[in-house]
């Protein structure tokens, strides 16, 4: 599939800092974009904070090099009674001159959703569906 699947929840760009002694970007940077960005997404879905409690599968396709632009998309697939699991894929462009984008990483992430006590809440099981255009 060459089209990114879910919401566009982050996007970022890969840094020198961010690489391991190979060169390319270090699999744990990769790792905690996809956990920033699903936790956004479980976060506007239960509209509550919520906590990553598994990480499901991971698998890396391609190396990430540096000066690519990340984008992490999160499809909410499964909603419990206080947990989501959301399937969050990472695509990498090549910028400023290639615009082509590959899919480099993907995960299956479970959050749940927490009080400010840390204790779990549930999740509403169906949600309007807000337009973030300004009038």
């Amino acid at each position: 599939m060459n089209q990114p699947q879910g919401e566009l929840s982050l996007r970022t760009l890969a840094m020198p800092g961010d690489t391991n002694p190979n060169g390319d970007i270090f699999g744990g940077w990769l790792m905690s974009q996809m956990d920033i960005a699903g936790g956004m997404a479980g976060k506007v879905r239960s509209q509550s904070r919520v906590a990553t409690v598994a990480v499901e599968s991971m698998c890396f396709h391609q190396p990430v090099k540096v000066g690519q632009v990340v984008c992490c998309y999160t499809d909410i697939i499964k909603v419990g009674r206080t947990s989501m699991q959301i399937k969050i894929e990472v695509w990498a462009m090549g910028m400023p001159y290639n615009h082509s984008r590959i899919k480099v990483t993907e995960g299956l992430f479970t959050y749940v959703a927490i009080d400010d006590e840390g204790r779990p809440l549930p999740v509403e099981r169906e949600i309007e569906h807000h337009d973030c255009a300004v009038a």
